[in-house]
């Protein structure tokens, strides 16, 4: 194939920035120099009512300060990708990626920015916590099936935070609720590792400090293998295969 030959001296960088659909502006000074059509856009502003405003202007008052020493580093060497709150010209907020970099403007030294709208970005991390705090406080729930007898149904996945979090929580509620059989489940979980599951069968261990009967259900054979494997004692815990039996178990003890 014959090789294609390109003079990049004669690219207008201009048109390339123009018709760019990420929002960019390029500052000096605290001066804005120039926006491009989706900046424009962006801002929900007209270019001739935002050029010549200072780029601080975008920004809340918590964060001005911040900004100024940023833009003062960046016109040396490029600053790191941040995320901010900015305002759009009609008083409207929106969560923003910028980034900010060194421009020369012939003589003059300035600061090209350039951002991406997060807000999407930002409502799925709300909403993704918000589910898993929904799990974690599902997960920490002790189900009663009778006087005294209830079970723990551990779901979903877990990683060290949330088996410390449930570490901490499932005695207190053992207590609370005058727990004397416990059931922990296991059928529900698929996804842990070693050291999450001894986490979580060091509440076996606690249990039996605070006089409570801990009976485990509900292990595959991997897990059984793995809790084998790293050594976990689960001496003194009873295990059944399912909570029907393990249930029965209890009201033998409570015969008794």
């Amino acid at each position: 194939m014959k090789k294609l030959s390109m003079d990049i001296s004669n690219i207008d960088y201009r048109q390339i920035i123009e018709y760019s659909l990420d929002p960019i502006v390029i500052h000096s000074d605290l001066r804005i120099l120039y926006i491009n059509n989706a900046a424009a856009e962006f801002f929900n502003g007209k270019k001739e009512d935002i050029l010549g405003l200072s780029p601080l202007d975008i920004f809340q008052e918590s964060s001005k300060a911040a900004i100024a020493k940023r833009i003062q580093s960046a016109y040396e060497r490029p600053a790191d990708v941040i995320e901010e709150t900015v305002y759009r010209m009609d008083g409207s907020t929106v969560d923003v990626e910028l980034y900010c970099h060194p421009a020369l403007i012939g003589n003059i030294k300035a600061i090209q920015s350039s951002m991406k709208d997060i807000t999407q970005k930002k409502e799925d991390e709300k909403k993704h916590a918000e589910m898993l705090q929904q799990v974690n406080a599902l997960s920490s729930t002790l189900v009663p099936v009778s006087e005294g007898v209830s079970v723990l149904p551990l779901v979903g996945s877990f990683d060290d935070e949330r088996a410390m979090q449930l570490l901490e929580d499932v005695p207190m509620k053992a207590h609370e609720q005058n727990v004397e059989c416990l059931i922990i489940d296991f059928s529900g979980i698929y996804n842990m590792d070693t050291v999450v599951t001894n986490t979580l069968f060091k509440i076996t261990g606690v249990m039996s400090l605070l006089g409570v009967h801990p009976i485990i259900t509900g292990l595959r054979p991997e897990l059984a293998q793995q809790v084998t494997r790293i050594g976990v004692n689960v001496d003194s815990a009873n295990i059944y295969s399912t909570v029907k039996e393990a249930i029965r178990h209890c009201w033998k003890l409570k015969a008794h």
